[in-house]
């Protein structure tokens, strides 16, 4: 309990940084992106201008131009560590597994309960070239943003405090109110963010390292960017019109895919030694 107590006043502080740390790339991003398509939306130079920021951020919150008293402690809270390739196939195996349970829960979701989704611009208007960096960039963006400030810094501080579980869980209700911000808070967009933040959390535990995450998130994002919310427009409410195949398909797709996923996350969890054979 005292070293607990000893703790929290770190925690109250670096919870805040690892919210900034989440969102400031983001900002940034925003900013470049509304900049180029108001001006030149054929040239996507903000992708191109993007690239560096991201990764002069990266390093400086893995200790780079720090003192060297704390550089060290802060590549130990990102934990962008290498790890076995057998840990990193089975981490990203049970990632997407996952995600592709968590896009059929989006749309089932989506069809129960009228939901305000992301809103995805029309990328009809804009050449393929711009497309493919734009979405590109924006899934590097938020995969290596909120991997490096909620699993990274975050949580590995909090794991430290309180243990795993409950730091997943806390890390996941921390960043609920950005995902809210954008997408709103209805009942069924939070409960989706919780699953797929808990998932991100329980491979940054197990494995105690966030680049299996970024992979993941990276595939998730590019996913759901360009397959999932295009289309959220169009799904229909069963309340109103009934269940068709395709509803019954996704509830499938939800059901063995979070099962395999599951499966895959208690064999890594055998392979990093958090449970026995």
């Amino acid at each position: 309990m005292r070293s607990l107590l000893s703790r929290i006043p770190t925690v109250v502080w670096l919870g805040p940084l690892a919210l900034i740390l989440t969102l400031l790339p983001g900002v940034v991003w925003t900013g470049l992106l509304v900049a180029n398509l108001s001006t030149t939306p054929a040239i996507p130079w903000a992708a191109v201008a993007m690239a560096p920021i991201l990764w002069l951020m990266w390093r400086y919150v893995g200790g780079k131009w720090w003192p060297q008293s704390t550089s060290q402690a802060r590549r130990r809270w990102l934990r962008a560590r290498p790890i076995a390739v057998p840990l990193f196939a089975w981490a990203v195996a049970a990632g997407v597994l996952a995600m592709v349970a968590l896009t059929g829960f989006w749309i089932v979701l989506f069809q129960l309960a009228k939901m305000q989704g992301n809103p995805v611009g029309d990328f009809s208007q804009y050449s393929a070239l711009t497309v493919a960096l734009v979405v590109g960039m924006a899934a590097v963006v938020g995969a290596v943003s909120e991997e490096a400030g909620i699993r990274g810094y975050l949580q590995s501080l909090l794991e430290q405090s309180v243990g795993g579980p409950p730091a997943i869980l806390i890390a996941a209700v921390v960043l609920t109110p950005g995902h809210g911000m954008t997408q709103g808070f209805e009942w069924p967009t939070v409960l989706f963010y919780l699953l797929g933040d808990a998932m991100f959390g329980t491979t940054a535990y197990l494995t105690q390292s966030i680049l299996p995450g970024i992979v993941v998130h990276f595939i998730g994002l590019a996913t759901f960017f360009t397959v999932i919310w295009p289309n959220d427009a169009t799904r229909q409410l069963v309340g109103e019109d009934g269940a068709d195949a395709w509803f019954w398909i996704h509830v499938a797709q939800t059901i063995v895919f979070a099962v395999l996923a599951i499966l895959a996350l208690l064999r890594l969890a055998r392979l990093t030694g958090q449970t026995k054979e």
